[in-house]
């Protein structure tokens, strides 16, 4: 399946609820620019946009060796080593530097980037040049804990963004056999980062594009069944929907699935991957209660286009159940009217 980097860069912003950061960190794309390369123009840019209103700085406890006297005297310390006969005192202070957490992460990340096979001559040229301009800020090692540690405020919320693209360009790099160089993986390729990455765009499309339902998210759905202990009831899987929109009078459950193929093969015919909808199935039974809504909710199985469009419509009492597609493929005007169409939005 092949989706222009324009949209991929789309499906990110809407992905992350990124989409004034999108704006603002504007970047030139074309049909020849690389996923390496894009996501390096958006950290470039990104960073630019940081110099020119000031990097965000933060007191830092420091704990070290001086010549005098400076906040606090560690005194077992200094007396251990003795440094008071060379004048001087081991001290914790607090420092106002830019060298904190989310700083360090970028200046790791765009020193990766340099270091990273395939990336575009021009660009590393100009990474270098930006790296300079953030003196002060150390480099650390990149695990995934350290990205969850980071915690966002009214204050620095652009660094959410920057902190996104970070976190995907640690995820899609790896060591190479020769020392400090690093690949670029193409996390388009991997078909379980994709099918999380195009679930999540739906969600937050629908939560930023229509007010038709007040409601958008994901929904845990209790098994209806009689059951007469909590031992069994341990052993059940958990039921969560991809997506759920909801207003007062109707309700869409939309499981969005991304695979390599739409349709399984059998004995030569395409047909609806039974899994898929049965999962559906399960979620509109169970679902069911006494509201007129329950009893009236469709069922979406949301797929990209492969090679096909498709639109197959289907009954189960009060249900409706459908199955659509997306052209990824398209211009964004398109994509986005097909969604708002799919969920009965007239354009």
């Amino acid at each position: 399946m092949q989706i222009p980097i324009e949209n991929i860069y789309y499906l990110l912003c809407y992905a992350w609820n990124k989409l004034d950061e999108k704006e603002r960190v504007a970047v030139s794309i074309d049909d020849k620019t690389k996923l390496i390369d894009l996501l390096a123009k958006v950290l470039i840019n990104a960073t630019k946009l940081l110099l020119k209103r000031g990097i965000d700085k933060n007191y830092i406890d420091h704990t070290e060796e001086i010549s005098g006297i400076k906040g606090k005297i560690q005194m077992s310390q200094t007396l251990k080593r003795r440094s008071l006969l060379y004048q001087k005192a081991i001290c914790s202070f607090d420092e106002f530097s830019p060298n904190i957490i989310t700083n360090r992460i970028l200046i790791t990340t765009l020193h990766n980037l340099t270091k990273t096979e395939g990336l575009d001559k021009t660009l590393k040229q100009e990474i270098v040049s930006l790296k300079r301009r953030l003196f002060g800020i150390d480099e650390i090692e990149l695990h995934h804990s350290l990205f969850s540690s980071i915690k966002i405020n009214r204050n620095n919320k652009f660094y959410a963004f920057i902190i996104n693209v970070c976190q995907l360009v640690f995820e899609s790099t790896l060591l190479t056999e020769e020392k400090g160089k690093y690949k670029f993986t193409d996390f388009t390729r991997d078909e379980k980062k994709m099918n999380q990455l195009f679930e999540a765009f739906i969600r937050n499309f629908y939560r930023i594009e229509q007010k038709k339902f007040s409601t958008v998210k994901k929904e845990t759905i209790k098994w209806n069944f009689d059951i007469s202990d909590s031992f069994s009831f341990s052993y059940l899987p958990q039921m969560e929907t991809d997506i759920t929109l909801e207003n007062e009078n109707e309700k869409i459950i939309i499981d969005a699935k991304y695979h390599r193929d739409t349709m399984a093969i059998n004995y030569e015919k395409e047909k609806i991957k039974s899994a898929n909808l049965y999962q559906l199935f399960s979620y509109l039974i169970n679902q069911e209660n006494e509201s007129i809504k329950s009893l009236n909710t469709t069922g979406i199985l949301l797929y990209p286009k492969i090679e096909t469009d498709y639109d197959l419509d289907y009954q189960h009492k009060n249900h409706k159940i459908q199955i659509r597609t997306v052209n990824l493929n398209s211009n964004w005007k398109d994509i986005s009217n097909r969604l708002l169409e799919i969920i009965d939005i007239k354009i």
